[in-house]
């Protein structure tokens, strides 16, 4: 079996119910979720063996993080319990036009105090295959993207595929390096990017010509002139994947991707998405199906980005950040069953 090694910060997750906006009334409701974290549970419902590396707090907070992870079978063997505290992160659900909004509160968090040397990736990377980490991970702090630039060096000098979701956070980004500064340098170790259009933009400095990420009507064209200046100047990359949501409102959304691979362009079915029920998550739920797609799909790239769509879309179901659906489902949904009928 695959062995998918994630790194990253996982963080309490409070929600007010349903719509409501924060603390319209005195309660929220507690999950867990993160960037990479997110990864890790997707891959390990597929079939495949998750792994989660990183820092958190000894205390009952951190007991409940790992558990949790355990709980949707994920290895962590190699989480460190070190001192900090667990970040945490409010999710205000919009609906119809008004948007969905987070506050962040993870300054100082365990994850954003490591440093290179804290976690031995020769050992970690054994008997692994792939390599998966965002751009959130860096943004947290200068030690925090030392850390992840030492992973992916030693995951590149492993010999695993290295796959890195640029995913751009504004409000993270607030330690004096610029986002292009620190991913650019990433990058050059990657083999598979996976972005939207203001994430190649934002983190690598690359601009989408003709693209207004706020329209939500998308040109397919250009991303694939986006995905060949990618490509062109990290040739180290052998797959830009790049999704392309069309933002309608907050409840409803068109959600396909195209990725530039070894064999070819491609764009995906388009799904309209109507009534989300959680969208936060839905970029990690593409990287989840997209690795796997990759290893379990080897030679076809075209039903590999099928297959991370309909997960991704399928994610749109779920609320919280994981994606609690299986390989059956997505499958399912990649061959046409997207009735939702009930299952007898």
């Amino acid at each position: 079996m695959d062995r998918i090694i994630t790194f990253g910060e996982i963080m309490l997750r409070l929600t007010p119910p349903g719509h409501e906006r924060i603390l319209q009334s005195p309660t929220f409701g507690a999950t867990f979720g993160g960037g990479e974290a997110n990864v890790a549970v997707s891959v390990s419902k597929f079939g495949r063996e998750g792994v989660f590396v990183t820092a958190l707090p000894a205390n009952p907070l951190g007991d409940a993080a790992v558990g949790e992870l355990r709980r949707h079978g994920v290895d962590v063997s190699f989480i460190k319990r070190t001192p900090g505290r667990l970040g945490i992160y409010f999710l205000e659900t919009g609906a119809n036009q008004r948007a969905s909004t987070v506050v962040y509160d993870r300054d100082g968090s365990s994850i954003s105090r490591v440093k290179p040397g804290d976690f031995d990736w020769s050992a970690i990377c054994m008997g692994a295959s792939w390599f998966h980490v965002t751009g959130i991970t860096p943004a947290l702090s200068q030690s925090a993207a030392d850390s992840a630039l030492d992973a992916v060096k030693a995951a590149k000098k492993a010999g695993l595929t290295v796959s890195i979701d640029l995913n751009y956070r504004k409000k993270l980004w607030n330690y004096g390096k610029s986002a292009p500064e620190v991913m650019r340098e990433l990058t050059k170790y990657a083999d598979v990017v996976i972005a939207n259009e203001e994430d190649v933009q934002k983190c690598l400095g690359i601009e989408a010509e003709g693209v207004d990420v706020t329209a939500g009507e998308l040109d397919v064209g250009v991303y694939k002139t986006l995905a060949e200046k990618v490509k062109a100047e990290f040739p180290n990359l052998s797959t830009v994947a790049i999704t392309l949501r069309e933002s309608r409102s907050a409840d409803r959304n068109g959600w396909s991707a195209a990725l530039h691979g070894q064999t070819g362009f491609y764009h995906s079915k388009s799904y309209d998405i109507d009534d989300i029920v959680d969208r936060v998550g839905g970029g990690d739920s593409f990287s989840a199906g997209l690795i796997f797609g990759l290893l379990e799909y080897p030679d076809d790239e075209a039903y590999a980005l099928e297959y991370a769509v309909a997960a991704s879309c399928l994610k749109h179901s779920v609320f919280g950040d994981f994606n609690l659906v299986t390989k059956g489902e997505v499958e399912a949904l990649c061959k046409g069953d997207g009735s939702g009928r009930v299952q007898r």
